[in-house]
């Protein structure tokens, strides 16, 4: 039977780490980095007598998300105990929502693919709640024994589950990359994959085609970068599928991915919800969220990616994949639209257009290379608009606007104006003198003249190059080809 025959089904819990100074129920800090167990308080910890109080800028987090997805921010949400035994987890129970989550379902709109193979899906989103982060066990560095680093323990998390929506690994990681650079962009979460901030427990199923019913799911926990939920889950469905065909059956499992061997392990057998024996904590009110503090925070909401998108479309004339390109991340947004800004209103589309292929193309090249993010950019947003301005006006040919890239890349400070000028890079656009030029060109190439008048195009191509050869770059491309063909004609 061939993979062809199966059908795979991808869910995804997310846990973002909300950005808040203080953990969700005491005034601990949430900075990373710190020595072990400093930033454990006594209520992180749940000594005796000590009672949680929830943190106002959690909750403000967990409305922006749903607000961003379309989703029902509950009126009235509350926080239950989930109860279990781990060594990070000194309470005994970690405080979560079950039955009433603050937000609940959403979508998102993915992008899976490039070029003409890509296509557009919406995820459907189950719930996102608040809970508090366990602590965390350290096993490297003590020999046949575990550490515990109480730090973590009551950092605010929101979980964001999916629906099983996802039918390949490709769009689970495009479903992935969104929501990390949304929660991002609406400034909820720094998405550090690293540090944790950002990890992904995916639940991962397969059925024969056609089937109804959901086949079994195994969760593959704690997934901290895209290469490795990639990676996962398309090792565990042929797994799963190798097991049914030889006969198994597939057990509801918790698994671990080793990123050394590319292979998921079981880590235990998968519990239910009532294995948790959740029940409503007792030390917290349950949550009232009124119209008005929604409306606050929606008015305090930046631009979404979506709205951006067919602004820069409706407003600049970009193409959909152009918007779609550069409403990717906030950074990339924020450049492109200060480029614009610093461009003003002059050849509006041309320079929009030059722009937007300047930044998907060298600039972002030039980035990768230097292993720079676009907020480190050496090139300026203004001294961006600085060159591609000059391009549209004709002061500079593409190809000399390549050099002037390379010397702002390089120069500190310099402005696009202020290259072109000290190096003498302005493009030659006198006719005389591209027919002076051209003249001398025809001049010392009859071969290749009378080659394109016998009909080969390629001698024409040959000709353009020794007159740009002659002008030093310099001479304006459709000049040169509108002026040569002229003299070839007559």
């Amino acid at each position: 039977m061939s993979r062809s025959d199966w059908e795979v089904v991808i869910g995804l819990e997310v846990h973002a780490q909300l950005n808040t100074a203080s953990k969700i129920f005491s005034g601990t800090s949430t900075a990373f980095g710190a020595e072990p167990n400093v930033q454990a308080s006594a209520v992180d910890i749940a000594l005796p007598g000590v009672l949680p109080v929830l943190n106002r800028g959690a909750v403000e987090r967990a409305i922006r998300l749903g607000l961003a997805l379309g989703s029902h921010i509950a009126p009235k949400s509350v926080f239950a105990r989930k109860n279990y035994f781990y060594p990070d987890l000194p309470k005994g129970y970690q405080i979560s929502q079950f039955e009433l989550p603050v937000v609940q379902g959403g979508t998102i709109t993915i992008r899976v693919g490039e070029g003409e193979s890509a296509y557009e899906k919406t995820v459907q989103l189950t719930r996102a709640h608040l809970e508090e982060d366990a602590g965390k066990s350290l096993h490297e560095d003590f020999h046949g024994m575990s550490g515990i680093d109480l730090n973590r323990a009551g950092t605010p998390l929101l979980e964001i589950v999916s629906e099983p929506d996802m039918r390949s690994s490709a769009e689970a990681v495009a479903y992935a990359r969104a929501l990390h650079a949304l929660v991002r962009w609406i400034d909820i979460c720094d998405g550090n994959m690293q540090e944790g901030s950002f990890r992904c427990d995916a639940n991962v199923s397969v059925r024969k085609r056609g089937a109804e019913q959901y086949g079994t799911r195994r969760e593959v926990k704690n997934l901290n970068s895209f290469r490795f939920l990639q990676q996962a889950i398309d090792y565990e469905v042929q797994w799963q599928i190798d097991t049914i065909e030889d006969g198994g059956t597939i057990q509801q499992a918790t698994v671990l991915f080793d990123p050394d061997t590319g292979e998921t392990r079981m880590m235990r057998s998968k519990e239910d919800a009532h294995d948790y024996r959740y029940f409503p904590d007792p030390d917290l009110l349950p949550l009232v969220i009124d119209e008005a503090w929604i409306e606050r925070v929606r008015s305090e909401m930046p631009e979404l990616p979506v709205a951006m998108k067919d602004r820069f479309i409706a407003e600049f004339g970009l193409s959909a994949y152009d918007a779609a390109a550069l409403t990717a991340s906030k950074e990339v947004a924020a450049y492109f639209q200060a480029a614009i800004d610093a461009a003003g209103s002059a050849n509006g589309a041309q320079v929009a257009k030059l722009c937007a292929n300047w930044i998907m193309g060298e600039l972002a090249a030039r980035l990768n290379k230097a292993d720079l993010d676009i907020s480190a950019s050496p090139v300026t947003p203004a001294q961006l608009a600085g060159l591609v301005s000059r391009i549209a006006d004709n002061t500079v040919s593409n190809a000399i606007a390549r050099k002037v890239f390379d010397a702002l890349w390089n120069a500190e400070g310099a402005s696009a104006d202020e290259i072109i000028d000290k190096q003498g890079l302005k493009q030659v656009t006198d006719s005389g003198a591209i027919e002076a030029m051209i003249d001398g060109v025809l001049a010392a190439n009859q071969k290749s003249v009378e080659e394109f008048r016998a009909g080969k195009e390629k001698a024409f191509n040959a000709l353009v190059g020794q007159v740009m050869k002659a002008s030093k770059g310099k001479a304006s491309p459709a000049q040169v080809n509108e002026l040569l063909r002229k003299k070839l004609a007559g």
